[in-house]
């Protein structure tokens, strides 16, 4: 496999909003997204909103004239046939499924070459959405999510009684799963990674006749990869399909869920068995999760053996979670409609991935295998994974800043600018940066990781018509910054600076002098900030969040950034080049910590949540 010359930035953007995009890239998005609303309504429905979009398609919302809430799944018409022709199959897949927890198919149909499936819309949010706003979901909430999905699974394996074979869904995770809060009932969606499974859940070939065991579909598995945060081991190193690979999909998504992550990546650090759950449960997490298959199947079989008495268990009334903030969030004065962009230095955490490791999985064609590698996650340490899936979470927030964390053999020295505006996301977002940092205490490495989070809204777009003409700002390029809300002077705060931890050794853009002299000007101004500098061969994208402390410098300071902007034209090269400053006002410092400590469900939490309410 080739690699990329993405794979070489030492900043990696984590997803392309469509305000990274350029122009002409924004506006066929648009038009695109344009032409599905108006197909639909042309077809008698209305109240027609995009939902979202993945590797393959678009999904939208509609009401149809008999007033049902549906929803719409396009698939993406400039990807190959046979990756288009993969909306069909997800119909049909969807129509061998019948269960109340999972919203049933209405019609796939083509409009001209276009491919559009509809089907019931689940009530609810995404839990990836829920535990997004609330962090770490109650166990009262994660036991009777995994009762619900237990009963969806064994619905499936029965599915291979009689006509059919067992289905395997293939992509579990907390995004296809719908929470409708109001009858606390979940909904599994998204059917588009699922298949018949070749094996049962005991490993034996569910094909019936001879003919079928002699053929070639029992050498070459049939599954499709599914999210490569959620899913195990066995289903992405190619294993023969089977209903133990949604027993992995479902383990992880309860990990993530009970403990404020988006994968399963963290589990060996943050262990089921920290997370405050019933011992019953966080034990079957502990084996299903486990590095060995036969653990894993032991696990999986006791939670199907036992789902009736895990939906016997008995709660107290759900208690916010008990947590202490690792290092500061700011919380701006007026909230703001945000469109968070992570670049951080992945680079510095890959080992080398040999090519005959490469060659064993090039079998793979799917767009999350793409994903896989373009995140950086293929070879790296499991614990090394879940960091780097922690602070990608941190962009779903809306939130601007950065965070620099240094490993030392002591411990790590943490510092960071966060700074978030919407309070009522407080809670959840400093949980998800505690996850953060005791993934890094986890790690033992040396080195520097550093974090820009920026408002994709703010980010400046310069196009050229060839890579061989300079790229020329208009007067409406402007950096922006904002002033703190109280003025500081340089000395009440040493200042982390873009220089003091020296070239960026994996950066591929080297900046014209002029442009460094000016960085170097502004870097003896106080303030907080980054700036980020992308050049593609027609497209110049400049990233930036500045905030200035000292509001007696703001001229100077509007100058320079203008300054910045004049000499983008001596910009030669392709790449990204970043810099980064932070306060190290107050540098915090972790001892390295391998695990958390074991935190289970009280056996009787009734008296034990009375007793603390009376303290």
């Amino acid at each position: 496999m080739s690699s990329p010359r993405g794979l070489k930035h030492f900043y990696i953007p984590d997803d392309q909003s469509v305000y990274l995009l350029s122009h002409e890239d924004a506006q066929k998005l648009r038009d695109w997204v344009e032409l599905c609303k108006k197909q639909l309504e042309s077809l008698g429905f209305s109240a027609i909103t995009l939902i979202g979009k993945g590797a393959f398609g678009f999904v939208f919302g509609g009401i149809s004239p008999d007033n049902e809430s549906l929803v719409f799944k396009f698939s993406r018409v400039n990807l190959p046939q046979h990756v288009q022709d993969r909306l069909e199959e997800e119909a049909f897949m969807l129509s061998q499924v019948a269960h109340p927890y999972v919203p049933g198919l209405r019609e796939f149909q083509l409009v001209g070459k276009q491919a559009i499936l509809v089907m019931m819309r689940a009530k609810g949010q995404d839990l990836e959405r829920v535990s997004l706003d609330n962090g770490p979901l109650p166990a009262r909430i994660i036991v009777k999510i995994a009762v619900q999905i237990g009963e969806v699974l064994l619905s499936l394996r029965r599915c291979g009684d009689g006509h059919s074979k067992p289905v395997v869904h293939g992509d579990i995770k907390p995004s296809n799963l719908v929470w409708d809060p109001a009858l606390e009932q979940v909904a599994l969606i998204d059917w588009g990674s699922s298949v018949f499974a070749q094996l049962d859940s005991d490993g034996q070939s569910v094909e019936n006749n001879v003919m079928d065991l002699m053929s070639g579909d029992l050498q070459q598995t049939n599954a499709r990869l599914g999210d490569v945060y959620f899913i195990g081991d066995e289903q992405l190193n190619g294993a023969l399909s089977s209903p133990r690979f949604d027993e992995q999909g479902l383990a992880s998504t309860l990990y993530a869920l009970a403990s404020g992550q988006s994968s399963r990546f963290g589990r060996k650090v943050i262990t089921p068995s920290s997370l405050g759950l019933p011992k019953m449960l966080a034990s079957i997490l502990s084996y299903m999760l486990d590095d060995d298959p036969i653990r894993q199947r032991l696990g999986g079989d006791y939670f199907f053996n036992h789902l009736h008495v895990l939906k016997q268990i008995v709660f107290a009334s759900d208690q916010p979670p008990d947590y202490t903030a690792m290092i500061p969030t700011w919380l701006a004065c007026e909230p703001e409609d945000i469109e968070t962009v992570v670049y951080s230095s992945r680079k510095s955490f890959l080992r080398e991935i040999s090519t005959d490791a490469l060659g064993a999985l090039k079998y793979i064609n799917d767009a999350q295998f793409d994903r896989y590698y373009k995140n950086y996650l293929q070879g790296m340490g499991e614990t090394e994974k879940g960091f780097v899936a922690a602070v990608s979470r941190l962009g779903k927030y809306p939130v601007v800043g950065g965070i620099a964390i240094r490993w030392m053999p002591d411990g790590i020295y943490v510092d960071s600018s966060l700074n978030l505006h919407d309070k009522s996301k407080k809670a959840a977002f400093e949980q998800a940066v505690n996850n953060v940092i005791t993934l890094a205490r986890a790690i033992h490495r040396k080195g520097i990781f550093k974090c820009c989070l920026f408002n994709a809204k703010d980010t400046l777009h310069l196009e050229r018509d060839a890579p061989d003409v300079p790229f020329i700002p208009t007067t409406s390029c402007v950096i922006p910054f904002e002033l703190s809300k109280l003025p500081l002077s340089s000395d009440s705060s040493r200042i982390h600076s873009y220089f003091e931890d020296g070239d960026d050794p994996d950066e591929l853009l080297k900046l014209p002098d002029t442009m460094m002299a000016i960085l170097k000007q502004l870097n003896a101004i106080h303030h907080t900030g980054c700036v980020i500098f992308e050049a593609l061969p027609r497209h110049l994208k400049i990233h930036s969040y500045y905030k200035l402390l000292d509001h007696d410098k703001k001229e100077e300071f509007t100058a320079l950034l203008g300054q910045l902007v004049e000499a983008v034209p001596d910009i030669d090269g392709l790449g990204i080049s970043g810099f980064m400053k932070l306060p190290y006002k107050d540098t915090r410092y972790f001892e390295h910590r391998a695990q958390l400590p074991e935190k289970y469900y009280p056996r009787n939490p009734k008296l034990v949540f009375t007793e603390t309410t009376n303290e």
